[in-house]
């Protein structure tokens, strides 16, 4: 992705003021040609001069040209109005409450740390990966959600917008259920509607099925390690078919099971209470349902303290004997949820995926 040394990105802001972005891998030299030039320095980054006086603007207008050719920036002039602008109008205009942050990536490279909190499958992460995309805005919601805005490149009008994956999920690349990102049109209302109407409800759909995923590969990893153990403790025999000639091997084999096991149920004290939060058994065929799910949610309500302290140590515990053994006592404390959650697993698939936002069930 090849960028200009130096270069300044014009544009008109709504509060009467010209809007230049200092961009390149000799960015410090656009910005200082910016401050000899009379700029000043906005909230976000950005730098801007008044448009507010005729004269004084052709003055500042004719200093930046001079100023930027001494310091070998390119100057260029951006047919879209100040991108917080249209974020700001975009946000106030989706539903629910939402913020609107403009964040400003001066240097080519900066741009990539974008990519790996990005859960898209579309033309943003394309841009990201081959355009220059000086700038974006970040959407925010009170329920968490979080999306990037940017000018959609090689067009003169128009935006792209996608979505940044939850807390908690951070191999994005390529995940089969990410959903795509949208073409914006630059009528703030329109584009409001295309996102509350068609990207909104497909990242909900997106959401909920990666939490499903998640939850059943965390119960798939976890049922034959089980399985293998309750068959030993019934046979008193080894997996191998060797009878058990020490007793102390059985607690050692259910203290290495449940290292295992809490390794892959926090997936599921982290992602299931979403999804059961969905799960409306009475609109379903199996309205009998009802009694399973609520041991389900017993048994990720019993296991929260367990999971709190899990979190609380994980950055006081760095050695990796400390962690296994931790983990087995986490492991072993919420063995009553995990096996209830074996137990009860099918009947979860099916109500979860019944719920899928926008189904015939939810």
């Amino acid at each position: 992705m090849a960028s200009g040394t130096a270069q300044i990105i014009l544009s008109t802001s709504r509060a009467g003021a010209l809007v230049a972005i200092p961009y390149g891998e000799e960015h410090r030299r656009a910005a200082r040609a910016l401050e000899e030039a009379g700029f000043h320095r906005i909230p976000g980054g950005a730098f801007a001069a008044p448009l507010t006086d005729g004269p004084a603007t052709r003055q500042t207008a004719s200093a930046l040209v001079h100023r930027a050719h001494e310091h070998g920036a390119t100057i260029t002039t951006s047919p879209r109005p100040y991108l917080a602008d249209f974020g700001e109008d975009l946000a106030a205009r989706l539903p629910g409450a939402w913020s609107a942050q403009l964040e400003l990536y001066y240097h080519p490279l900066v741009q990539e740390d974008l990519i790996g909190p990005l859960w898209d499958s579309g033309d943003l992460l394309e841009a990201l990966l081959h355009d220059h995309v000086p700038s974006a805005v970040v959407l925010k919601n009170t329920a968490g959600t979080e999306l990037l805005l940017i000018e959609r490149p090689g067009h003169s009008s128009g935006y792209l917008l996608g979505a940044f994956a939850t807390e908690g999920y951070d191999d994005n690349w390529e995940e089969p259920n990410a959903p795509r990102s949208i073409v914006l049109p630059a009528e703030p209302d329109l584009a409001a509607h295309a996102v509350a109407t068609t990207f909104l409800p497909e990242y909900s759909r997106c959401l909920h099925n990666r939490r499903l995923d998640t939850v059943l590969t965390a119960l798939q990893r976890i049922r034959p390690e089980h399985e293998t153990l309750q068959t030993i403790k019934e046979s008193h025999h080894d997996s191998d078919g060797a009878p058990l000639r020490d007793s102390r091997m059985l607690p050692e084999m259910e203290r290495a099971f449940a290292d295992h096991a809490w390794l892959h149920f926090r997936d599921v004290l982290e992602h299931a209470p979403a999804l059961l939060s969905r799960c409306r058994p009475a609109r379903s065929p199996w309205p009998k349902d009802a009694t399973a799910l609520q041991r389900l949610r017993t048994a990720l309500a019993g296991s929260q303290e367990v999971r709190d302290e899990d979190r609380e140590l994980s950055g006081v515990l760095f050695s990796v004997d400390g962690w296994k053994q931790a983990r087995s006592r986490f492991g072993l404390a919420a063995l009553p949820a995990i096996e209830t959650w074996l137990a009860d697993g099918e009947v979860f698939e099916r109500q979860a995926r019944a719920a899928v936002p926008g189904g015939p069930m939810a």
